[in-house]
């Protein structure tokens, strides 16, 4: 059975539903076109920060105190402005480089937390070519002060600022620790988002028990970890109309883009498998997804999509705190039975 793979994401028109997330296999245009090569779908440029903006700039002493003063150790979570290796000029170029290079839509992405003059960096991306361009809104919110609203308004002001000085569309990557990320993706998608990626992975440093020092540390993601984005994509896939959906996390093969489409998503995003197998697993991934439709008789990535979705799935009640309290009861532990 032959099986349709094509989808639409920011109204860009893909071969199939894998997008290479933002990662340092897209710091370089070799990395761009090695990404190409191993099936992605579109890239995700590795992101811009709003510190690399700010780098000659007085601004970016007081960026990197705001909030610290009760944390003193809180600076050593970030990297030192001379560690960043690619200057705003220099990511231009990969834009416009990168577009040149590759047939697949380009995603400039731009990281940052404040809502002032970096945003404006946005029309720039466009101008050297970007398709479209993915908002990383990473914020840690320190300040005992600063109320869970602060912290909503800060998202909505940095995507109407983003919004208004640029044209192409523009998706907002958003962690999952928002008291109602449902409302949440509401407001982003009213201050103009075009479409949500869910989720941002925070990034927690850890301690070294022997240098006494605070150190960062990334762990890649496991399919484990799939099962909030899935959640919330299959809670807010009818809920939030033209809106697209981008999964991200947890993606290791063919079974975990299957859920993330089956739940409502419009592309299912990987970067942790890639850094794993190299990217051409992207091809294992595709192939092991056009399978599995196969195997259960989807035609088309868009006849499956959304069908386990909140509204669509055959038991809507196991999104609801009901299957919760029997998925706690229904545990058989041996510890506890004896």
């Amino acid at each position: 059975m032959t099986v349709e793979l094509a989808t639409q994401y920011l109204g860009l028109e893909l071969e199939h539903p894998l997008v290479a997330s933002a990662s340092p296999l897209s710091k370089t245009l070799d990395g761009v076109r090695r990404l190409e090569d191993g099936g992605a779908s579109a890239v995700v440029l590795f992101s811009l920060f709003e510190e690399q903006l700010r780098h000659e700039s007085a601004a970016l002493n007081h960026l990197t105190q705001v909030g610290t003063e009760s944390f003193g150790e809180a600076l050593s979570y970030f990297p030192a402005v001379e560690e960043y290796r690619v200057g705003p000029d220099a990511y231009l170029e990969l834009v416009r480089r990168a577009r040149e290079a590759v047939a697949v839509p380009v995603i400039a992405s731009l990281n940052g937390v404040t809502p002032s003059g970096w945003t404006e960096y946005a029309r720039s991306m466009e101008e050297a070519g970007a398709s479209a361009l993915e908002l990383n809104i990473f914020h840690i919110p320190s300040d005992p002060a600063e109320t869970g609203r602060d912290v909503e308004r800060r998202y909505e002001e940095v995507v109407r600022k983003v919004r208004g000085v640029t044209s192409i569309p523009v998706a907002v990557k958003l962690p999952p620790y928002f008291s109602s990320p449902g409302e949440m993706a509401h407001r982003i998608a009213q201050a103009g988002g075009d479409g949500l990626v869910l989720f941002n992975r925070f990034y927690q440093p850890d301690f070294d028990l022997e240098a006494l020092e605070v150190r960062p540390d990334l762990e890649l993601s496991t399919a484990v970890e799939i099962r909030l984005p899935l959640l919330w994509i299959a809670l807010l896939r009818e809920r939030l109309g033209e809106t697209a959906l981008a999964a991200s996390t947890g993606v290791e093969g063919g079974r975990e883009a299957a859920k993330y489409i089956l739940a409502g998503a419009d592309v299912v995003m990987t970067t942790s498998a890639l850094l794993r197998h190299g990217p051409e697993h992207l091809r294992t991934i595709r192939r092991e997804l056009a399978e599995w439709m196969a195997g259960r008789g989807y035609s088309s990535v868009s006849e499956m999509r959304g069908v386990l979705r909140r509204e669509g799935a055959p038991n809507p009640g196991a999104f609801e705190r009901a299957n919760y309290i029997r998925a706690l009861e229904s545990y058989r532990n041996p510890f506890t039975e004896r």
